[in-house]
Formats: C-alpha cells, structure tokens, sequence
C-alpha cells in the first residue's frame, strides 16, 4: 500500500548536508566565475545569470540550514 510507505523521514544530518551542500556549491561559482572571469561587478549586464544561479543555490542553503537548525532546537 503506497500510504504506509509515505512517511519515510530522510535523516536530519543527511538534510543538513544537503543544505550546506547547496550553500558551498554557490559560493564555490561564484568565487570560480568571479576568478576565471575577473568580474566581481553584480551591476554588470552580463553578469547576471551567474548572480542569479548564485543566489538561489545561496538562498536555497542557508534557509534550509537556519530551518532545520531551528527544528533541532524544539
């Protein structure tokens, strides 16, 4: 029966490292984009699609961490 199955919980470290996965992977782009390129100016034009992906995978991260830590805590 697919109900019983629905409730599998996923490890909160496992979570966790997801989420701190996601937050290093868009400081690693935007570190390596900002090198290889020498454009560290967001007001730029072309820039934008690389400071769009950062943010979300940044977003993505850090709310993720701040929620689970915050679960952790009740």
């Amino acid at each position: 029966m697919p109900e019983e199955h629905a409730g599998i919980e996923i490890p909160k470290t496992v979570m966790k490292a997801a989420y701190a996965g996601l937050l290093a992977l868009g400081l690693i782009i935007y570190i390596s984009w900002g090198l290889v390129y020498n454009s560290w100016n967001i007001f730029e034009r072309t820039n934008l699609g690389i400071y769009a992906v950062t943010v979300v995978l940044c977003g993505f991260g850090a709310v993720g961490l701040v929620l689970y830590s915050l679960r952790d805590k009740n």
